[in-house]
């Protein structure tokens, strides 16, 4: 019992520093009486300052050789987009080592409950020749005898957890050239992400943003649904990550009831490490999800009003309406792909249920609504590549709420006192306004590359630095583009490399 106690006063001091730091910063810097968020501009894309997509090679890039030094398998695991960047290392590790890639295996475990593959959810014909500059890409293993009866059986390996390039270009290249072929499992997570190379930065970029492509009627699906949302004006997209998995992960079990939290209890022990996680603690570092309400009441700071349109791009809600109920009081107009989409069209995608399909229709919407906003950002997820292909497809608007700040503001309001609950919305606002709001930014460490692509995978037409200079030679100039569908609406496509 004392131990308990003395975890709540430590995190009662911690908050109490934080509201007196927080506000002492506030107003030293004019932003409760002055905060001002133009959410009117909010609407359209941020200033490009001249800066443009393109993840073409701009120094000597050979093809691929004709003999290749022998076979890459992996095993992509995780959710859609953790296996997303997944594949776009598997490339950059086969282009490191010399290998033909084999398409990338994608997990089916039991969460997510699909098994579609890579060519139940990728166009793979697509994906084979827009990167055959880069590296050979074959649909399985070959057969070993001439009576092609039996296939060639691969080496497999653990790979370390971001593994340098001197890792696949030492010990796995000499497996793969001692057996024939090698495969890596699992590989979320297995080669770093800061690399020295620029154009090895700029391979992961064409395999993102151009290479992987949804399968047509994903892609058709997705043009249907922002075209009806567009039919009525302006629309925000919002990544509410507050399913049961994120929330026995990030530990933050308090705000449930006792019968909730056991579940959350269970499957963390079940999927997780086990560690000692306090709620407040956790939310104080920014590690819990916003909630719902959260989202309605930043929302509101910020100054949209509740004619917003809003699009939620989620899984099951934990809790269920209770938490819902809220964030549907301030802003009526809630819709998502269940809502817009008749059942039998997302029955026709196989994009009904908890498959990796919907949430493939559900970030193709997100990428083209006028502003996006995560509730959650981790590495690799749903949100962290949408930030990035948002940014490369035209600066798009992108709203991140800083949790770590905001979590002192929603703790003072909650305990009904004190400056924060006096200046509640001021406060938000001056938190918000320091937002880049989808404008260009260094990328500062702990923040993804696939978050942020800025500026290895952007150039100038006009720039003193050569290494900002757009290419001359436009053969592999892969640059995002934008075609006016029949439809009246623009849809996000990928140039076909010549």
């Amino acid at each position: 019992m004392k131990g308990f106690a003395g975890r709540l006063s430590i995190s009662g001091l911690v908050l109490l520093l934080c509201m007196v730091s927080l506000v002492s910063q506030l107003r030293q810097d004019g932003v409760i009486v002055h905060s001002h968020i133009d959410v009117n501009s909010l609407w359209t894309s941020s200033s490009s300052s001249g800066w443009r997509p393109s993840s073409a090679p701009r120094s000597f890039w050979p093809p691929p050789p004709k003999k290749s030094n022998g076979y890459l398998v992996v095993r992509c695991n995780g959710g859609l987009n953790q296996q997303r960047s997944a594949i776009c290392n598997a490339v950059l590790a086969a282009r490191i080592m010399n290998a033909t890639l084999v398409l990338p295996e994608l997990d089916t475990n039991s969460f997510w409950n699909d098994k579609s593959g890579f060519a139940g959810i990728y166009d793979v014909e697509h994906f084979i020749k827009s990167l055959r500059h880069d590296v050979k890409i074959v649909e399985s293993l070959p057969y070993v005898s001439d009576k092609k009866k039996k296939k060639m059986k691969a080496f497999q390996i653990a790979p370390p957890r971001d593994g340098p390039p001197s890792w696949y270009e030492t010990e796995a290249l000499a497996k793969m050239k001692q057996h024939g072929a090698i495969y890596l499992t699992p590989f979320s997570h297995r080669l770093a992400e800061e690399v020295p190379n620029a154009e090895y930065q700029r391979l992961r970029c064409r395999v993102n943003f151009h290479a992987l492509r949804f399968k047509p009627d994903v892609m058709q699906l997705s043009n249907q649904i922002v075209s009806r949302l567009r039919a009525e004006g302006h629309f925000m997209s919002i990544h509410l990550r507050f399913e049961m998995d994120m929330l026995a992960f990030a530990g933050c079990l308090a705000i449930f009831k006792p019968e909730e939290q056991e579940i959350l209890r269970k499957y963390r022990e079940q999927n997780f490490a086990k560690k000692r996680l306090v709620y407040n603690e956790r939310r104080l570092i920014g590690k819990c999800p916003l909630t719902p309400e959260e989202v309605g009441l930043i929302l509101q700071a910020m100054g949209f009003d509740n004619s917003t349109r809003l699009y939620l791009a989620a899984g099951d809600i934990f809790g269920g309406e209770r938490f819902m109920q809220p964030l549907r009081e301030m802003y009526p107009h809630l819709e998502n792909r269940t809502t817009v989409a008749a059942p039998e069209e997302l029955e026709a995608v196989q994009a009904e249920g908890r498959g990796l399909l919907g949430p493939a229709v559900d970030y193709m919407v997100c990428l083209l609504s006028d502003i996006f906003m995560p509730t959650y950002d981790g590495p690799s997820n749903f949100a962290n590549n949408l930030l990035g292909h948002r940014l490369y497809y035209g600066f798009r608007t992108s709203i991140q709420p800083n949790r770590k700040a905001l979590a002192p503001i929603f703790m003072a309001r909650e305990s009904g006192g004190g400056a924060a609950a006096a200046n509640f919305e001021a406060m938000v606002r001056g938190v918000m306004s320091g937002g880049t709001f989808g404008r260009s930014h260094r990328r500062v460490n702990p923040e993804s590359f696939y978050t942020n692509p800025w500026p290895e995978c952007f150039c100038r037409k006009e720039s003193d630095d050569p290494r900002e200079r757009c290419p001359a030679n436009t053969r592999m100039n892969a640059t995002a583009s934008e075609e006016e569908g029949s439809d009246g609406i623009k849809r996000v496509l990928s140039d076909d490399v010549e």
